[in-house]
């Protein structure tokens, strides 16, 4: 049986570029622009995943489509800008990915793929466990005693890459270059910034966790 997709997208170059990527899957696809979500996710419709074009005016959208995949338990592919990254934030209830505009059409196939044969569980390697603290590698979710934390996706980034080098102590612009990437041109203390967020968000047990290495950087402790 095919599965379906809605694509919602307003620019021409994603659809000319996802039409070729969903080809290759076994799908039914319904497509529209921003104009037509309420129809396109309408009440009774259900899909087995919907991309979403969030760049430009539609942005202002992006709330409302993940309101409604989270009402229909359906896996979302959000396609970004990289300069918005910082503010991107994706849902907590349902299997959830990204891809930013002008990412290849084989990495836009890996994602596409990977959510739609997603039934919302992760694999035991995608899961790292640190006490009541879990970070869903594969979904970008971290949850604290089960509950879902709101994290933008570069607290996310920047703690599930501490956490998973544990005990390792990183300076600020080896952050920079793990985190943000090679052609981040920000200040080195923008680290600082999404190191108090995330302590503030983690709570007084687990930021304890978040070391800062006086004259280094910052470490997640292996204790």
């Amino acid at each position: 049986m095919k599965k379906k997709v809605a694509f919602i997208a307003d620019s021409l170059d994603n659809a000319y570029k996802f039409q070729q990527v969903l080809s290759g899957f076994n799908v039914e696809i319904a497509a529209g622009s921003t104009v037509q979500i309420p129809k396109l996710l309408a009440p009774g419709t259900n899909h087995d995943l919907v991309i979403f074009e969030a760049r430009g005016s539609a942005l202002s959208s992006l709330a409302d489509v993940e309101s409604l995949v989270e009402d229909r338990n359906c896996p979302l592919l959000v396609i970004a800008e990289a300069a918005g990254l910082e503010r991107l934030k994706l849902p907590t209830m349902v299997a959830s990915d990204f891809v930013v505009h002008g990412a290849s059409a084989e990495e836009c196939s890996a994602r596409v793929g990977r959510l739609l044969g997603s039934d919302g569980a992760a694999g035991q390697s995608d899961v790292i466990a640190v006490d009541d603290m879990t970070i869903n590698l594969a979904t970008y979710q971290v949850a604290i005693a089960g509950s879902p934390i709101d994290f933008t996706y570069l607290e996310y980034a920047l703690l599930s890459f501490l956490v998973r080098h544990a005990g390792h102590t990183f300076s600020r612009d080896a952050l920079l270059q793990h985190v943000w990437g090679f052609d981040y041109y920000g200040g080195s203390r923008t680290v600082d910034v999404h190191v108090r967020r995330i302590r503030a968000k983690l709570g007084p047990d687990l930021s304890q966790r978040l070391e800062t290495v006086r004259g280094v950087g910052y470490l997640w402790s292996a204790r």
